[in-house]
Formats: C-alpha cells, sequence, structure tokens
C-alpha cells in the first residue's frame, strides 16, 4: 500500500461507498476519472518504450489505442466478474512494465534476424498469448505458489526488471536509440527537456495534495511536452494521415512463437501471479473485504485467473501482457469509494480513449527525453521496490547467497552477453535475457541449497505477509 494510501486510509474510517454500493452518476465519473489519471502513464508508457526501441514508428499510435482498449476490457473483467474471471472488486488492468523487459528482449531477438516490425510484433504478442496460459493454470494453485516464487526469488527478478530498464529510460534522456550514433544524442536540449519532466515530477511528490502526488507523472510530462513545443521540438505533420477510429483487429501483424522469446515471458507470468495476489490482498484490505476464509480465496483465485485471460484478451487484439494495478488502491483510499461498479466507468473511459488513435499519435509525437525523464524514476523506483522486499527477507547466508550469484548473473549477462556466445543459438537467447537468467539461477538455488530449521520457521512466519510485496511497490509507478 502507497503512504497515500497508509494516510487516507487512517483519517476515513468508514468508506463512502462499499464493495457493492452503486454511486450516481457524477460520483461515479468523478471517482473513475482519478483513477484513470493515476494509471495512465502505466497504460501507455510500455507501447512508447517498445515501439522507440524496436522501430515500431506507423503502428505506435493503433498499439497505444490497443493498450487503452484492452485495459477497458480487462478492467470491466476484473470488476465485474465474468463467471469464475475476475476478482469482483475494483481493479483497474492495465499493461505491466514487469514484462517490458522480457517483451524488449524477444522484439530485439526477432529484429537481429533481420525481422521487420510485423515480424517482431507477431512474435510478441504470439509468445504473449501462449505464455498468459501459464497465470491461467497457476491461478488454480497459487497459493501452492510461494513455496517456489518466495519473497529472495521475486525481490531478486524485481531487481532485474528494473536495472536494464534504467539503461532504456537513460538512452532516452540522450534523445532514444535512433539517435544513438549521431551528434544529437546526449545534446544539451535533451538534457534540459529531461531535466524539467524529471525537477517537476520530484516537486510535485512532495505536494501536501495527494491527487497531485498521484499525478505527478502525468503533469510533469505535460510540462514537458509545453517545453518541447516551445523549443518547436514537437511535430504533429502524421496526425493528419491516421485514421478517425482504431478498429480492433485479432492478430493483425499475424502469430509467431519463438522458444528464447517465451521462457523469460512464462517465469514472469509466475511472478505476476504472487504479485496479483498480494495486490488483490491489499485491496481486500482497503475495501473493508475478508482477507481469509473462503470468499477471499475466491476472490485472489478469480483476479489472477482474470489477469491470465486478460493477458490472453491483450494478445489477441495487440497489446501486451497485462496485470492488475495496484496504485489504484491508493486511489480507493483517499476518495473513500471502492464500490466495484466505478469499475465499470474506467472501463468504459479507457475503451472510448483507445477508439480515437489521435489519441496515440499526439503521445508518438513526445520527443524521447521527456519520457526518458519521467521513466527515468519510474524504473529506479522498480529496481528499489525489488531491494525493499529482498531487505523484508531473512537475509541469512543462504539467502544471500542466492541474491548474490542470481543478481550477479543477471547483470552480468545484460553487461557482457558475448559471454554466452558458444551455447546454442536458442539457450544463448534465453539466458541473455537478465530477467531469465536472475530467476533460473534464483528458483534453482532456492530449490537445491537446503534451509536450516531456524529459517524454514522464520520463512513459514513471513511468507504470506511478503509474497505480493514486490507487485505492491512496483504498482506504485505503474
Amino acid at each position: 500500500m502507497t503512504q497515500d494510501a497508509k494516510t487516507a486510509q487512517g483519517k476515513n474510517l468508514d468508506l463512502l461507498y462499499s464493495l457493492h454500493d452503486k454511486p450516481g452518476f457524477l460520483p461515479s465519473v468523478f471517482a473513475a476519472l482519478q483513477h484513470v489519471l493515476a494509471s495512465l502513464v502505466g497504460v501507455i508508457t510500455p507501447t512508447l518504450i517498445v515501439g522507440g526501441a524496436l522501430g515500431l514508428g506507423e503502428h505506435v499510435p493503433y498499439l497505444i489505442s490497443m493498450a487503452l482498449m484492452v485495459s477497458g476490457v480487462g478492467t470491466f473483467i476484473q470488476c465485474r466478474r465474468v463467471g469464475p474471471i475476475g476478482a469482483g472488486m475494483l481493479c483497474l488492468q492495465g499493461t505491466s512494465f514487469a514484462f517490458l523487459t522480457a517483451v524488449l528482449s524477444a522484439g530485439f531477438i526477432v529484429k537481429s534476424r533481420g525481422g521487420t516490425p510485423e515480424d517482431i510484433l507477431a512474435t510478441i504478442f504470439g509468445v504473449s498469448f501462449c505464455a498468459a496460459f501459464i497465470e491461467i493454470f497457476l491461478s488454480r494453485f497459487v497459493h501452492k505458489l510461494q513455496k517456489v516464487i518466495t519473497p529472495v526469488v521475486t525481490g531478486t527478478i524485481i531487481i532485474l526488471i528494473g536495472i536494464p530498464l534504467i539503461k532504456v529510460a537513460m538512452t532516452d534522456i540522450g534523445g532514444g536509440f535512433g539517435a544513438l550514433n549521431t551528434d544529437s544524442f546526449g545534446s544539451l536540449d535533451n538534457l534540459l527537456l529531461a531535466g524539467i519532466v524529471l525537477v517537476s515530477v520530484i516537486l510535485l511528490n512532495r505536494s501536501r495534495n495527494p491527487m497531485i502526488r498521484l499525478a505527478a507523472v502525468v503533469i510533469g510530462l505535460a510540462l514537458g511536452m509545453l517545453a518541447a513545443f516551445l523549443m518547436g521540438r514537437l511535430d504533429f505533420s502524421h496526425i493528419a494521415s491516421l485514421p478517425l477510429i482504431s478498429i480492433p483487429v485479432p492478430f493483425k501483424f499475424g502469430f509467431q512463437f519463438d522458444l528464447a522469446a517465451f521462457i523469460p515471458l512464462a517465469i514472469l507470468f509466475c511472478v505476476s501471479a504472487m504479485e496479483t495476489t498480494g495486490d488483490l490482498t491489499a485491496n481486500s484490505t482497503i475495501s473493508r473485504e475478508p482477507v481469509k476464509g473462503p470468499v477471499y480465496i475466491n476472490r485472489i483465485r478469480g483476479g489472477v485467473l482474470g489477469d491470465g485471460v486478460n493477458s490472453m484478451i491483450a494478445a489477441v487484439f495487440n497489446s501486451m501482457p497485462s496485470t492488475t494495478f495496484s496504485q489504484n488502491n491508493g486511489v480507493i483510499a483517499l476518495t473513500g469509494v471502492a464500490s466495484r461498479f466505478v469499475g465499470i466507468y474506467i472501463a468504459a473511459i479507457l475503451f472510448i480513449m483507445g477508439l480515437f488513435p489521435i489519441i496515440g499519435g499526439v503521445l508518438q509525437t513526445m520527443p524521447k527525453p521527456v519520457l526518458g525523464g519521467a521513466t527515468l524514476i519510474m524504473f529506479g523506483t522498480v529496481a528499489v521496490a525489488g531491494i525493499r522486499v529482498l531487505s523484508q527477507a531473512n537475509l541469512d547466508r543462504r539467502n544471500m547467497m542466492i541474491i548474490a550469484i542470481s543478481v550477479g548473473m543477471g547483470i552480468g549477462v545484460s553487461a557482457v552477453p558475448n559471454v554466452l556466445q558458444a551455447l546454442p543459438d536458442t539457450v544463448e537467447n534465453i539466458l541473455k535475457s537478465p530477467v531469465a537468467m536472475g530467476a533460473i539461477t534464483a528458483i534453482l538455488l532456492s530449490l537445491i541449497l537446503p534451509e536450516g530449521p531456524a529459517e524454514e520457521e522464520e520463512a513459514e512466519v513471513k511468507s504470506d505477509e511478503q509474497a505480493g510485496e514486490g507487485k505492491k511497490k512496483l504498482g506504485e509507478v505503474g
């Protein structure tokens, strides 16, 4: 839970609208807009980063539209609960930063083979579709997953998600991947734009107004866009060629599968199942709902199943894997509105926004330094969230060894990928992903290295509390 959520929860002893209440139209719209504002950057930023890093160019406005529309559909499923699918709580669904490193790795694998942007997207969405079934399957046994995906493993993986993304953010600050080999990379104009966003977000986060803090990144990006406009850095010429409406087309770019791209995503779907459990537990607490017993277990299973199904739907309709956003728990606490029926309004707003590709077109014009100034903070926070998860684990000699080797292997292959060049191509491509290398190492060591009696007892006491800590912290940055 964020600090904002904790503060507000202490002030508001009673919810204005509980889980099954139906607020009127105006209160529902107002609450829904606050949720959309808190999550919008998290929904669109992964697509902007992937589009820029992999050179997807003309497809970006359409992909942003699909991300918004799929988030709307996923939010509806989670809140409304369709049969056994969905938590039946006020849960906003959106594109996850957790999968971003693996998605980029998949794209670069295809690109290194000379694949076209369409080939890249066909592989990303094909692999994501297949990997989503991992979470769908695990939703039935999510409580048993804690024995393998421990806080030590989760914290290590989150660190290895964040560190490579910091490199992506710094590249954007310099001007983006397209400017890497040009004289404009790292220019004073680029650094100035990134600095404006960075400083704005920092200052806004120090505000005493909790809603300003929640919207700090959105406001910072808007100020960066304004500065870019005044500097003549915005070009809207391509917007006129965009269609009026975006039409969802199943597997618009085709369907391709690659084992080396599949393995890292499959691992992350296992972690996502655990993280969603923690997020839904926090949501239940804030909404004054049970956090034990059959009702709670049913919601957790439905929510994790919803994550998997929504990720599958996302892949079909050309968007990246989806997950439950935890920053919206803070909005529930701040507004006192926990009604799941508000989720239908959130879903409608996101879906309607996705219908218009002009929104994606405008966002695509955002200069890379503006985006980098915001994502540097966000991705740095992801890495720190991993450190925080580890700090709350039992850091005995065994766990310290697991963390040291796993983080070292993950960062090592990221820094020196040629170290694996003697391996078969498929194995090399799998292990070249820092997330896959670190996760596989951490899981294997956790299973192989024995725990002492004291360690087992302490791990048992802490497991329930820590299982979802990674997602709660990761979700604070969208």
